[in-house]
């Protein structure tokens, strides 16, 4: 292979089993290094599920909201804009949950995915022209159901927590 073909990451045209890339065949990564692939790819990767769940929830609760809003009788403006709200401010505060989960105690974590779930909820209810105790009631109950829920998903699918190790239900 000539010195050009090396530098650029082609290969010489006639050899055996490769095709020229500038013909629009895909070119052979195998003795690439990994950040000439895909970069999208490579970052796909390393996206862990505490970032990319709480932006893939917010996204779909502002769709929701956006739909909700418009609904109830906003017109597409006044409607998206409600709707990209809540898509920054729940993603933001799924951030910042999801990144402080780890150190919290299980309850307080059960807690804080059912406060988060429940205002979003609560507030979103409201959109459609509820009173505000209704709303906040509405919020409140299906914030406790998520704690329930959230909790009930901890207590039962993880046996170490950052504060030690899980009674079993037979000791305790």
């Amino acid at each position: 292979m000539d010195q050009h073909a090396r530098r650029h990451g082609a290969r010489a045209a006639g050899s055996h089993g490769t095709v020229e890339t500038e013909h629009g065949a895909t070119p052979d990564t195998g003795d690439r290094p990994p950040e000439q692939t895909s970069r999208l790819a490579a970052m796909a990767g390393r996206v862990p599920p505490t970032v990319s769940l709480p932006i893939i929830a917010a996204l779909a609760f502002g769709c929701f909201t956006i739909f909700r809003a418009h609904a109830a009788g906003m017109k597409g403006g006044p409607a998206l804009l409600h709707g990209v709200a809540a898509a920054v401010v729940t993603g933001a505060l799924g951030l910042v949950v999801a990144h402080f989960q780890k150190t919290m105690l299980t309850e307080t974590r059960a807690i804080a995915y059912g406060a988060l779930f429940g205002a979003a909820v609560g507030w979103n209810y409201s959109l459609g022209g509820e009173t505000i105790l209704k709303s906040s009631g509405f919020g409140f109950a299906l914030g406790a159901v998520m704690f329930v829920t959230a909790l009930y998903v901890f207590r039962t699918h993880r046996i170490r927590e950052p504060h030690g190790t899980h009674r079993s239900a037979a000791l305790g």
